[in-house]
């Protein structure tokens, strides 16, 4: 059913809004969807704080009209769901994960940071782990000795940050080494404090 200018504009404010609050755009043509899958897809994004809707394409592209998603405008033709999220990866995890277990889906294009990301720079984002799962590996580091901490932490940000740069190499890397760099920044100190060697007893006063 085709929609009045009152609800056209409804939707183009909507969509205004999720944009201007998210950081990445993942797009994905959905033809040969059933309604089933496509109501799975959706409670996927929400469990994981993602923004999906079918869009009418004229209005996808007034809503990021002037925003940093507006690279992706040529890439919006077809029957697509769009997704938003304000983390870094979730709308390309939760898309890329789905399309894995349903060639119906399939990935066209996306944007990140102002920089439109083609299928292959979509699914490199996907494949960068959650901020809450690099924590998780930091953690179990929180015994370790500092320079042992140090030279993990290098090579987790290296290995994450090496196959991503094949497929999309500005943005993708981008964004492993900001999650890495922030989970570094809050657990560092903590890690610091638990291996420093206890302080030496104050000394007593002169006589």
């Amino acid at each position: 059913m085709s929609l009045n200018k009152s609800e056209k504009q409804t939707v183009v404010t909507d969509v205004a809004a999720q944009a201007a609050r998210s950081q990445t755009l993942a797009l994905a043509e959905y033809r040969g969807l059933t309604v089933d899958h496509l109501n799975a897809l959706r409670k996927q994004a929400r469990d994981k704080g993602v923004y999906l809707h079918v869009l009418k394409n004229t209005l996808a592209r007034r809503a990021v009209a002037g925003t940093p998603f507006e690279v992706a405008s040529a890439s919006m033709v077809g029957p697509l769901i769009y997704g938003f999220s304000e983390d870094a990866v979730a709308a390309a995890k939760v898309i890329a994960d789905f399309a894995k277990g349903n060639d119906k889906l399939v990935i066209k294009a996306g944007a990140y940071a102002g920089k439109a990301l083609s299928a292959d720079g979509v699914k490199a984002l996907a494949a960068i782990p959650s901020k809450e799962v690099l924590l998780a590996q930091l953690l179990g580091l929180m015994q370790s000795p500092i320079s042992r901490f140090a030279r993990v932490l290098a090579a987790i940000a290296e290995q994450r940050a090496v196959p991503a740069v094949e497929a999309a190499p500005a943005v993708v890397a981008e964004v492993a080494a900001e999650a890495v760099a922030e989970v570094a920044a809050a657990e560092a100190p903590v890690t610091a404090a638990a291996v420093a060697p206890d302080a030496a007893p104050e000394a007593a006063p002169a006589a």
